[in-house]
């Protein structure tokens, strides 16, 4: 006899396959077409339901192993029997996996979960080390999204003299970006021994990250009025000039006397576009996280407060270690790490965080 709360569950299940085969008869209609915005989002929602719809057919392909074996099972034949128990275990072991996933992916989805993002990268405590290490996590994060097939623009830099950053700014663009970059904003600490340092002792540095999920107009509205812009002479490392026009742009919203400003473009035009995009991004932030104030204990209190200054991952060169504190992960590939390859730190966070949330909603098994 099947368990309460999996009838409940498929009843839950064959619901949204309901919604998802209207969907699909809407995307069949030809008029939909001739309306974008409709169509844009029909389009999201089926996406969105599909690897749910699937997980459903398998978790009934495997009940119904799981069923036929259990019949078989009563055979008389011995070898027929241990055959059949054989597939019966490996159907129930299926049935419980594909119920796990299916619960998780029934999660309520975080709504920036599909946006492009603009990752902001500060040297902290450490001077130069922290400028270099700065340099390092932008490698890391430009190789992770090559090998995830995102996009990555360079929007802002202030480089030092010996290729480190102060900060950088670069806007990454691709599938559900924000749903696995979220978690990387921080404070991210080294531990190695500087170049420079002639006794070979371990100096430690810091670099904080801030992710923010891309704005759209409708999503933030500004006004010209609350804005102050200048334009200025890019410039390049050591105070070299990248152009002699003003083209570079600051833009300062008064209100929140929020500073962004853009010169990697000779056009200032381009500049101030993709300053007020950052701008835009990260005045939405401010109220995102305004509005989670009341949530905290909820959401970002799975993986610590969630503060800025929190330091979330510590990168131990001499023992080749990455730990990640929030969840007391520890991976002796550093080198991998920085060369890209950070499912193995990302995958364990997302899987703690959505387990906390499997307890949170009393569905977890």
């Amino acid at each position: 006899m099947e368990p309460r709360d999996v009838f409940d569950l498929e009843a839950k299940l064959n619901e949204i396959v309901t919604v998802y085969e209207d969907l699909e008869r809407r995307l069949g209609d030809p008029a939909l077409v001739k309306d974008r915005a409709e169509y844009q989002r029909i389009t999201r929602q089926h996406n969105e339901l599909q690897p749910l719809i699937a997980k459903f057919n398998k978790w009934k392909q495997a009940r119904q192993s799981r069923d036929e074996a259990q019949e078989l099972m009563k055979d008389a034949d011995a070898d027929m029997a241990a055959m059949a128990k054989q597939e019966y275990d490996q159907a129930v072991a299926d049935l419980e996996r594909l119920e796990n996933d299916i619960r998780v992916l029934l999660l309520p989805r975080d709504p920036m979960d599909g946006k492009n993002v603009y990752l902001e990268i500060r040297a902290g405590a450490g001077g130069e080390e922290a400028a270099l290490f700065a340099g390092d996590l932008l490698k890391m994060y430009s190789r992770y999204a090559e090998l995830r097939r995102w996009k990555t623009e360079m929007i802002s830099a202030s480089e030092t003299g010996l290729g480190g950053y102060k900060e950088v700014v670069i806007r990454i663009k691709g599938d559900d970006v924000y749903s696995r970059m979220k978690y990387e904003g921080g404070v991210h600490r080294v531990q190695r021994v500087p170049e420079t340092e002639a006794q070979g002792r371990i100096h430690t540095s810091t670099v904080t990250v801030a992710v923010l999920p891309e704005a759209e107009e409708i999503d933030v509205q500004i006004k010209d009025s609350d804005l102050r812009i200048d334009v200025f002479h890019s410039s390049g490392p050591g105070g070299q000039s990248v152009n002699t026009s003003d083209s570079a742009v600051r833009i300062t919203h008064l209100p929140t006397n929020t500073v962004v400003q853009c010169q990697d473009e000779r056009s200032q035009l381009k500049n101030r576009i993709r300053a007020m995009a950052v701008l835009r991004a990260r005045l939405y932030e401010m109220e995102q996280r305004k509005r989670e104030d009341a949530q905290i204990a909820a959401r970002r209190g799975m993986v610590g407060s969630g503060d800025r200054s929190e330091k979330i991952r510590t990168y131990n060169f001499p023992e080749n270690r990455l730990t990640d504190h929030r969840i007391g992960l520890r991976i002796h590939s550093l080198d991998s790490i920085l060369n890209g390859e950070l499912d193995q730190v990302i995958d364990p966070m997302i899987l703690h965080v959505q387990t906390e949330q499997l307890k949170a909603s009393g569905t977890a098994t």
